[in-house]
């Protein structure tokens, strides 16, 4: 399994020179462990794996962020990347738990992760460590019936990327404004015609 996400994540093209430098750290680091899955809560061994995953409305690029209780801040949904399992199956299982409803993944990405970020999670001082996390990208919709997990997240809501943009610093996940940018320079190349620049 090591392989095959290290296969995913040489094929990320960087968005900017922060996803660049996240992408190299995690290239060195899949080279000199297989000890990459979450063993023991909440940080053995630190880092290790994580899939995020955005439901995005395409109508405006909106996307469905949660209000999540332990970690204090608006984030993607998602969950830890549990021993031998592929990172696209634990968004279709996280998709379940946390929301109630199956997975469907954008068309133009399919079950490739479209981003990569490397962070220090917020906590306790013993409880933190290390997330190595692939951003995935969910078709989905203002008037999609979702069921969200209550144990899990005070609320779930819509944000479009003006929103996330205009947010309090510490009040949302602080990589979703450079994955909402990437998203959308790759979206307004892909609608500009045969001489856009791909940012693939």
């Amino acid at each position: 399994m090591r392989d095959e996400i290290r296969a995913l994540v040489e094929a990320l093209t960087p968005g900017d020179e922060q996803e660049a430098r996240h992408r190299a750290t995690t290239l060195a680091w899949l080279a000199t462990t297989e000890d990459i899955f979450r063993r023991v809560k909440p940080r053995t061994p630190s880092p290790h794996l994580v899939a995020y995953f955005l439901l995005r409305d395409e109508t405006d690029g909106a996307v469905l962020l949660v209000d999540h209780r332990k970690a204090g801040m608006w984030l993607p949904s998602g969950g830890h990347v549990e021993p031998g399992e592929h990172p696209a199956q634990t968004v279709r299982r996280e998709m379940v738990e946390e929301l109630g409803v199956p997975a469907v993944f954008a068309p133009d990405l399919g079950e490739r992760p479209a981003f990569l970020t490397v962070t220090g999670t917020v906590g306790p001082p013993e409880e933190r460590h290390t997330d190595v996390s692939l951003w995935y990208v969910l078709a989905g919709s203002r008037d999609q019936k979702l069921i969200p997990d209550p144990a899990e997240f005070r609320g779930v809501r819509w944000w479009t990327p003006r929103e996330v943009a205009d947010a309090v610093p510490g009040t949302v996940e602080p990589h979703l404004g450079r994955m909402l940018a990437k998203l959308s320079r790759g979206a307004r190349s892909a609608g500009a015609g045969p001489d856009a620049a791909s940012p693939r």
